[in-house]
Parts: structure tokens; C-alpha cells; sequence
């Protein structure tokens, strides 16, 4: 059996397609949608990701800000750059790349962006609503809500199953459980410290892994035709990509994400249409 390869790519094709047109209708209403994304140091990584998301919100032609701070800023600087952007009525999303240069507190950063703006998802507020699964009109960490577009797209179902989300971050791992639970399904959290894993991880018949240790799902460790999302990005010493999932899990696997090409473009496209969701809801216009 070879599993059914979720193709992110095609699937944020379609969402930048969507994005592209509210952005247009938005912007016969007066309003562009405006992202400020804040980058501290030259980590390289988000520099390709920072450089990723300039290029689509320039194709989608948003009023697209990056500001690029030295390694050696301070505190005060960047909190004074977010409270900046919190006041400009023409930005609606900002992010601040993680991770941060390690003498600047990164909790700080995110507590002092405006809930309505944080277009990543991370500020407590948006993320107890989420738990909460109360309200309405309020960001999701873009990575766990792309998952769930590929999961709904490739007709996966949720409810009443079991799902094993590896990784316990505040980016990928936990809003991803409340979005499973709140679609119905039994979820079931491990992390790297979490005993005997494969004999959790093969009860899963939706399996999410984001550690950043290459190849740390084997085959062995997965259900036979379980659903499989690595959303690890490794680069090994040869300068290849590879995953959380090693690559002969495609062969018990019903369906899997590649790596590149599976959660990678989902996580940018999902920015760009919260984007333009904050700016609507912000300014109280209506898109399709």
C-alpha cells in the first residue's frame, strides 16, 4: 500500500486563489489588507520564511510592511515597533518571527500585541477562546488551522477518532488540540518526554508530528492506513529537507504530507487569508 500524498500545494493554491479575490473586494471597499511582520537578527531560516511571506502578500497585493531589526535590539525597541503597528489603522495583522534572539523576551513580545491584530494566533486571549471554544471573529494559530483546511479538503473525518499530536508547542502542538477537540475528536497529546510512544502513536488514526527531529516516526510506530501530518522541517547535513516522519511510513500510511510540499505552503497561505479576515472584521466590511 502506498499512502495518498496531501499535497499542500495545491491546496494553498486554491486558498491564495480565494484570498487573491476577497483581497480585491476588500480594496473596492477602501480597505487593503495591511501585515506588518517584525524580524529581530538574521536567523536564516526565517529569513526564507520572512522572504516567503513578503513575496505572496506582495502577489496578493496587500499593504505588505517588513521591518528587519538588527540581532542587537533591545527589548524596548521592539515592544515600542508592535505598540507602532498596534496603532496603525492600516495594518491589521502583525507577526513577530519566531524564535527571538535569546536576550529578548519573546512572551512579552507576543502578551504586548493587540489581540485583533495577532494574526499568528498566540496571544493568550485568542488562545483561551480557542480552548474555550466560545466567541467568534478571533485568529488561530496559522499552522494548526492550515492542518485542519488540508484534513476537511482530503475529507479526513475527525469526529470520533483518535488523534496523536506529537509536540506540545504553543505554535503548532496545542491549538491544534483544541481545534481537534473541538471538532469532535479524541485527542491524546505526547512530546518528546512522553513514555513508550510508539505504542501511542499507533493508536492514532490521525497522527500529528512537529518535534524538529528528523526521522523520529518510523513505520513501526504508525496504524496501518492512519492519516499522517509531519510538519517537522529538518535539514540534514547533506543540505537536504526531511521530516519528523521517516519516509517508509508512506508505505502503512493511508494518507501522508510530504516535506517540502505538504504543511509548508498550507502555514503561509493560512497567514495571508487571516490577514484579510482581521482586515473585514476589523473594519466591519463583508468578503465572500
Amino acid at each position: 500500500m502506498t499512502a495518498t500524498v496531501i499535497d499542500g500545494r495545491a491546496v494553498a493554491k486554491e486558498i491564495n486563489a480565494v484570498t487573491a479575490t476577497q483581497t480585491a473586494a476588500l480594496t473596492s471597499q477602501g480597505v487593503i489588507p495591511g501585515l506588518a511582520v517584525i524580524m529581530v537578527g538574521d536567523d536564516p531560516a526565517s529569513a526564507i520564511y520572512v522572504r516567503n511571506k513578503e513575496r505572496r502578500a506582495g502577489k496578493l497585493q496587500f499593504n505588505s510592511v517588513v521591518k528587519r531589526l538588527p540581532e542587537t535590539a533591545t527589548q524596548v525597541e521592539v515592544l515600542d515597533l508592535v505598540r507602532h503597528y498596534n496603532q496603525d489603522p492600516a495594518i491589521h495583522g502583525i507577526l513577530v518571527q519566531s524564535p527571538l534572539p535569546a536576550h529578548l523576551n519573546e512572551e512579552e513580545v507576543v502578551m504586548t500585541i493587540a489581540p485583533q491584530k495577532d494574526v499568528d494566533g498566540l496571544h493568550p486571549k485568542n488562545l483561551g477562546q480557542l480552548f474555550a471554544n466560545v466567541g467568534h471573529q478571533y485568529p488561530v494559530a496559522c499552522t494548526p488551522k492550515g492542518i485542519m483546511t488540508l484534513l476537511d479538503r482530503y475529507d479526513v473525518p475527525l469526529a470520533g477518532k483518535q488523534v496523536v499530536m506529537v509536540g506540545r508547542s504553543r505554535l503548532v502542538g496545542k491549538p491544534l488540540v483544541a481545534l481537534m477537540n473541538n471538532a469532535d475528536a479524541t485527542v491524546t497529546l505526547a512530546h518528546r518526554h512522553t513514555h513508550h510512544l510508539a505504542e501511542l502513536t499507533k493508536t492514532a488514526d490521525v497522527l500529528v508530528v512537529a518535534v524538529g527531529q528528523a526521522n523520529l516516526i518510523t513505520a513501526d510506530m504508525v496504524k496501518p492506513g492512519a492519516t499522517v501530518i509531519d510538519v517537522g522541517m529538518n535539514r540534514l547535513a547533506d543540505g537536504t529537507l526531511t521530516g519528523d516522519v521517516a519516509a517508509e511510513v508512506a508505505n502503512v500510511a493511508g494518507a501522508i504530507t510530504p516535506v517540502p510540499g505538504g504543511v509548508g505552503p498550507m502555514t503561509i497561505a493560512t497567514l495571508m487569508q487571516q490577514t484579510v479576515q482581521l482586515a473585514a472584521w476589523q473594519t466591519g466590511k463583508q468578503v465572500q
